[in-house]
C-alpha cells in the first residue's frame, strides 16, 4: 500500500477502537498504531476478527527500552493480514510495574515471545500460563536488554574441572594483563615497535 492507503487504514483501526487505540503514524511505508497496554487483548481480537482487516498472522512481540521516559518500555506487536497483504505494528507504552495482559488466548504463538520480553526487558504479562525466564538461567539477576544493564553483567559463569560443576562468580576485570598507552595510532608510538628496524635507512 502507498502511504495514503496506510493512513486510511490507520484511521479505520483507531476509529473502530475508541478508548483502546489513541493514534497512528505512517513512516517508511509502515503503519504503527498506538494503543493502551491494558486494552491489548481487545485490540488484537478486533484486528484478527474484523472481516475488513483479518490480521490473522501473528509475527512477534518484543520491547524497546527508553530509560529516560516515565513509561520506559514500548511493547511492540507485529501482525500480518494476508487478505490485505499488509503489516501493522501495534505499540503500547509500559513501565516496570505495568501489567500487560497476555494475548496468548488470541494468538497462542505469543507464548515464547512474551516470555522472552519478560526475561530480557522485565515486561510483566498477566494471564500467561507459564511466565518464567526463557533465555537466561534460573536466578539470573536483572534483564540484559535494558539500556541500564552493565555490559559485563553481574556474574561470570565457568565450569570448574576440579569441582565438576558450573560456578557462578562476581565479574572480575583483571587489568594487570592490559597495557594502555593512550597514544593515537595515527601519531605513532614514542617507543620502538617490532619491525621498526626494517624501516631505518642503511648507513
Amino acid at each position: 500500500m502507498d502511504d495514503g492507503k496506510l493512513d486510511a487504514l490507520g484511521q479505520t483501526i483507531v476509529s473502530a477502537l475508541p478508548g483502546a487505540a489513541s493514534a497512528h503514524a505512517v513512516a517508511f511505508n509502515q503503519l504503527t498504531v498506538t494503543v493502551e497496554a491494558t486494552k491489548i487483548v481487545e485490540v488484537m481480537k478486533h484486528l484478527r476478527d474484523d472481516p475488513a482487516l483479518r490480521f490473522v498472522n501473528f509475527t512477534d512481540v518484543t520491547a524497546v527500552d527508553y530509560p529516560g521516559r516515565e513509561k520506559r518500555f514500548d511493547v511492540v506487536y507485529h501482525l500480518l493480514s494476508p487478505t490485505l497483504n499488509e503489516r501493522v505494528r501495534i505499540r503500547a507504552e509500559a513501565d516496570e510495574t505495568t501489567q500487560v495482559p497476555s494475548i496468548i488466548d488470541v494468538f497462542p504463538g505469543a507464548d515464547w515471545f512474551e516470555r522472552e520480553a519478560y526475561d530480557l526487558y522485565g515486561v510483566i504479562f498477566t494471564g500467561h500460563p507459564d511466565m518464567r525466564r526463557l533465555l537466561t538461567d534460573y536466578g539470573f539477576d536483572g534483564h540484559p536488554l535494558r539500556k541500564d544493564f552493565p555490559l559485563t553483567g553481574f556474574v561470570e559463569v565457568r565450569y570448574d574441572d576440579q569441582e565438576k560443576r558450573v560456578l557462578y562468580e562476581p565479574v572480575r576485570l583483571n587489568q594487570e594483563f592490559r597495557k594502555f598507552d593512550f597514544l593515537s595510532p595515527w601519531e605513532g608510538a614514542d617507543y620502538p615497535l617490532p619491525g621498526d628496524e626494517k624501516a631505518e635507512p642503511k648507513a
